[in-house]
Order: structure tokens, then C-alpha cells, then sequence
């Protein structure tokens, strides 16, 4: 586990909590309160508010998978708190349905979310974008962008996940990309097929394969990094768009297409 800290005067403490396989629970803390992202179990949330000695202000669900809700119940069985969640997805709990430019407003983490409508991975997907008072933007993003990724098309088509990722990719260059689960490795040598040139890719392997040596979590990533290195964000560079082509054996007509070939070649790595 390993604390991301914004810069001095911010006391807020970003953490990706390891879960079942490979998912990140995101937790904020700030002054003794506390918010989970897609708790999908309960035991790492329970642990570290004990730890910590936390009060649980929020649960935040991005979308309906059990992977990220399935610990919803049991910590709330302990920590009675409100839930956000999309407006339109099925949720085991679910005290506030969100959907886009919706606020959500933390008092005691001196903090307010905005809702972006992200769907594609599933049909209501959301993301709670934010930032702290030294204005270091962050957002949960749940399945949709990953670490050199992004979700699998279960629910949404291609076009519906374009228009998603680039709803993500307007965000501030700084903004870090808190997802939920450590795929990046797999990410990139998937990535380093697409581009096998780029410098930035491999230097970001080189980067992430040791944080992973040293068990540490390679998230968060910036958007400026996911745009430099993030095949799925880059659909209209001419070295994406070649391979692209290359894999699906014919030309490809416009961005959608080229996405759609990258998230079958991806599937298929």
C-alpha cells in the first residue's frame, strides 16, 4: 500500500487500498473523516479505518460490478454513511443517484466532486472528478481509463467509449488517473506493440516494472502520461492508427474504427 500526498499546505492522503485480485479501493483521508471508492470488499476499507482511527463519511460506486461493490454492505454495517452511486445502474445500496455535472459535496473533507457521465465499460458508468485547495485535480474513474488501458466494452459500444475517453482526456494534464485495478504492466506490453518506437512508453516500463518489483502500485498515473503513452487516448496518431490498421488487415475510416480494432486487439493480447 502506498500513500499519495498532495503537496505541503495539503493534509489529504490518496490511497489505493490492494483488494481481492488486483483492485485498487480508493480511500481519502483528510483530518480524521474519510471517503472508499468501489469498495468491492470490506476487509482492506475495515482495516485501515481502524487503523487510521477513521470516521467513513462517503462510499463513492462507479458503476454496478461486483468487483466494486461487493463490500458495500459490510461496512456499513460498522460505518452507517451515505452512498453516491450512477443514477441508472443496479446497486446493492444506494443513497444518492448521481449522473452528470451532478455535485457531490463533502463538508468534512472540505471537498466537492463533479459527476462526469463516462459510459461504455457499463451502461451508467460515472466518474467523481475533483480537486484539493493547493488545486490538484484527481479523479475515480473506476473501468473506464486504466494505466495504459481502459475497460472492456460490456455494456457500451465503441463510439460510446470514444466519447467517454475523451470527456476524461479534456481534463487538467495534471489530474491523476485514480482506477481501480493494477493492470498496468499487462497495459504496457500490450502498449509497446501498438508504438514499439515511442521513447515514453519505454521509459514508463522501465518505471512501473520496478514500482512493481518493490510491490508498489503504479497508480496514479497522470492524464499528461495516459495521453503520451495510452493507445486507446491516442486514435488519431498516425503511428496508432497504422497498427491499428495492420491488426484489423484493412484500412480504417475514422477514429471510432480505430479504437474499436486497438479494443480487439487488446482483448485478444
Amino acid at each position: 500500500m502506498n500513500a499519495f500526498t498532495w503537496p505541503v499546505p495539503s493534509d489529504v492522503r490518496l490511497i489505493p487500498l490492494p483488494a481481492l485480485n488486483d483492485n485498487y479501493i480508493w480511500a481519502l483521508a483528510r483530518a480524521g473523516h474519510a471517503l472508499v471508492v468501489d469498495p468491492g470488499q470490506a476487509a482492506p476499507v475495515l482495516e485501515w479505518l481502524a487503523r487510521e482511527s477513521l470516521q467513513l463519511d462517503a462510499i463513492l460506486l462507479t458503476h454496478h460490478h461486483g468487483d466494486h461493490v461487493g463490500g458495500v454492505k459490510d461496512i456499513l454495517a460498522k460505518h452507517p454513511t451515505r452512498v453516491w452511486g450512477p443514477a441508472h445502474e443496479r446497486l446493492p445500496v444506494c443513497d444518492v443517484r448521481v449522473g452528470q455535472s451532478d455535485k457531490v459535496d463533502l463538508p468534512t473533507l472540505e471537498l466537492t466532486l463533479e459527476v462526469l457521465d463516462i459510459p461504455g465499460h457499463t451502461a451508467g458508468h460515472v466518474a467523481y472528478f475533483g480537486q484539493n485547495e493547493v488545486k490538484q485535480p484527481f479523479v475515480f474513474c473506476g473501468d473506464t481509463l486504466f494505466a495504459a488501458g481502459c475497460g472492456r466494452l460490456f455494456e457500451g459500444t465503441p463510439a460510446q467509449m470514444m466519447d467517454s475517453l475523451g470527456k476524461l482526456a479534456t481534463l487538467p494534464a495534471d489530474t491523476l488517473i485514480c482506477c481501480a485495478h493494477e493492470y498496468t504492466l499487462s497495459n504496457l506490453r500490450w502498449a509497446l506493440q501498438v508504438e514499439p518506437d515511442s521513447p515514453h512508453l519505454h521509459e514508463r516500463w522501465e518505471q512501473d516494472k520496478l514500482k512493481r518489483q518493490q510491490n508498489l502500485p503504479t497508480v496514479p498515473s497522470t492524464l499528461k502520461t495516459e495521453l503520451a503513452t495510452n493507445p486507446f487516448l491516442r486514435c488519431e496518431t498516425t503511428a496508432v492508427i497504422k497498427a491499428a490498421e495492420q491488426y484489423a488487415a484493412r484500412p480504417l475510416n475514422n477514429p471510432v474504427e480505430v479504437f474499436a480494432s486497438l479494443r480487439d486487439w487488446k482483448n485478444n493480447f
